[in-house]
């Protein structure tokens, strides 16, 4: 007969992923630094941005009279905490720098990899 709790993982057999779906940081690599002290430090290993290059758009909106970059990415995108998806489709390394300036159109992109619309 099969014990059924040998069908169960531990919980060291499954990983255990601290950022939300649609952060900006899932899926990166979590590394320790030991300090001086003997004292062990966990930190997030560094993301590399892709270029904007990398991103199919789907569209542009041209930012307007107080616009805000968390807004537009819950208008656009349908969720406020995507703002980091416009800010690298657009090469923003300063999120508020792309509702600064009236007038600006900004990329609005699928996520890295994924294809877009075929023309007709």
């Amino acid at each position: 007969m099969i014990d059924p709790t040998s069908m169960v993982a531990s919980p060291q057999d499954v990983p255990i992923e601290p950022f939300a779906e649609t952060s900006r940081y899932r899926g990166l690599p979590i590394l320790k630094w030991t300090g001086p002290d003997g004292r062990e430090h966990a930190y997030v290993d560094r993301r590399i941005v892709p270029p904007p290059a990398n991103f199919a758009e789907v569209g542009r909106v041209v930012v307007q009279e107080g616009d805000r970059i968390d807004n537009i990415a819950s208008q656009q995108l349908g969720d406020p905490q995507l703002y980091w998806r416009l800010a690298d489709a657009n090469a923003a390394l300063h999120p508020a720098e792309l509702t600064a300036r009236i007038g600006r159109k900004l990329r609005i992109v699928l996520p890295e990899g994924l294809p877009g619309p075929r023309g007709e």
